[in-house]
């Protein structure tokens, strides 16, 4: 299982701005990535890229033995016609019911199943709209910011519980959080802008898995090595 891209260059349309240029990178799989970089350089473009939802680049991707990529987002939003329990009813796959209960209750959504999306509060928004992939067949599952609002405990449950639940499929999670993702991935793809070649550059992170605790030292090497590489 891999993800590579080869020689991918992309514009924006409206401004003609070049956000890559001759962009390489082979990430192998599976695991719980990042793409860990500034605002604006280009991490959702190349999420949406490798998703498939955005096409008008120029280059090749290759996606081996990865047939179905999901791209979920924090400021996604749930119809607000039903309560958020019959939403994602409806859209659970028979097969999945016993893991859709259980992702209700560790995103702790049983007290507000009965509510409609527009009464819930951010965090509980952002883990209502995450619930309905994580039910749904993939290969890979893209999170960008997916875990903004929620609280620092649960969001380590979430991905503790998602690493244990999906060890055979790839993730890619965007975060602003430099000790988020030096503590919790894998890999960090560092995205840069175009004029620092390379593009894209791994930092090994520590991949923590809810058993031996990272000591400090060893996550403050981490976040150096992915700042250094920005």
């Amino acid at each position: 299982m891999h993800i590579e891209l080869n020689s991918i260059n992309f514009r924006h349309e409206k401004t003609d701005t070049s956000v890559f240029q001759n962009t390489n990178y082979r990430m192998e799989g599976p695991g719980f990535n990042a793409l860990f970089g500034p605002s604006g350089v280009g991490k959702t473009t190349l999420a949406k890229i490798i998703a498939g939802e955005t096409t008008s680049f120029t280059g090749s991707l290759d996606k081996k033995d990865i047939s179905r990529i999901l791209y979920t987002y924090n400021l996604e939003r749930l119809p607000n016609w039903s309560s958020i329990g019959d939403h994602l009813s409806a859209i659970t796959p028979a097969s999945r019911i016993k893991a859709l209960e259980e992702w209700i209750e560790i995103f702790g959504l049983g007290p507000v199943i009965r509510s409609r999306y527009s009464q819930l509060s951010l965090g509980q928004q952002n883990r209502a709209n995450l619930t309905r992939y994580l039910v749904q067949d993939f290969d890979g599952l893209i999170m960008d910011e997916s875990l903004a609002n929620v609280d620092e405990t649960t969001k380590q449950q979430i991905i503790l519980k998602i690493k244990r639940e999906f060890p055979d499929k790839i993730f890619l999670y965007i975060s602003h959080n430099v000790v988020e993702v030096a503590r919790f991935c894998k890999d960090i793809l560092v995205v840069r802008r175009p004029a620092k070649q390379p593009q894209v550059i791994k930092v090994p992170g520590f991949d923590y898995k809810g058993e031996e605790e990272p000591g400090q030292e060893t996550i403050e090497h981490i976040m150096l090595e992915i700042m250094n590489a920005s």
